[in-house]
């Protein structure tokens, strides 16, 4: 089949010629609603009201609910968010670590990214988009540890892909799985430990 025959599923491509307006405009409401109702009472009908874009126009565009999730989640992935660059391996990190808990240390502040998560776990194609939006944010955070072996404070051959996953997946686990707390002292504690960890060489690929 062709490329010119081919019809994409809505919402699995940027159908081309929306504004980037209309679709900030489309993704706030379904960050709105995810927030308010969370993945199961997020509806079409909801995010037309409150974007001000027509619901024939949505359905055309997105399709499904499904297909607005992922799209808000690929458009999260477009930002131009950086990691930290303190200096320091530690620094860097405790900076990663905080963001976690500021992303998800509050009830509010947590509303819309957990409902993220627990649509993943209704909607494969939210799934998709999630593991490639997290995978994309953690890609970029490998930096850190690259610089941290150039400046001699991580051995030559440090899993920098593990030590970025690792100064968060606790926090991940407290916030989402246990539901307790989570505060910056905690993010500086994480940070510290795998920090330690790294230099000890306990991401070397002959230490796992």
């Amino acid at each position: 089949m062709s490329a010119e025959s081919a019809t994409p599923t809505p919402g699995t491509v940027r159908p081309g010629g929306r504004t980037a307006r209309t679709r900030s405009a489309v993704r706030d409401a379904v960050l709105t609603g995810l927030a308010e109702h969370g993945y199961p009472g997020l509806t079409v009908e909801y995010v037309a009201e409150h974007s001000g874009v027509h619901k024939t126009t949505v359905y055309r565009r997105w399709g499904s609910v499904e297909g607005l999730v992922a799209d808000a989640l690929d458009l999260a992935g477009e930002d131009a968010w950086t990691p930290p660059d303190t200096g320091s391996l530690e620094g860097d990190l405790r900076a990663l670590a905080r963001e976690v808990t500021e992303t998800f240390g509050s009830a509010s502040a947590a509303a819309a990214p957990t409902a993220f998560i627990a649509a993943a776990f209704q909607s494969k194609r939210a799934a998709e988009a999630l593991h490639t939006f997290y995978t994309g944010r953690f890609a970029r955070c490998e930096s850190v540890v690259r610089r941290a072996v150039d400046r001699g404070e991580a051995p030559s051959g440090t899993d920098a892909a593990s030590v970025v996953r690792a100064v968060s997946a606790p926090l991940f686990f407290r916030a989402l799985i246990t539901r307790e707390p989570i505060d910056t002292p905690l993010a500086d504690q994480t940070a510290t430990a795998v920090a330690t960890a790294v230099r000890a060489g306990a991401y070397l690929p002959d230490r796992r």
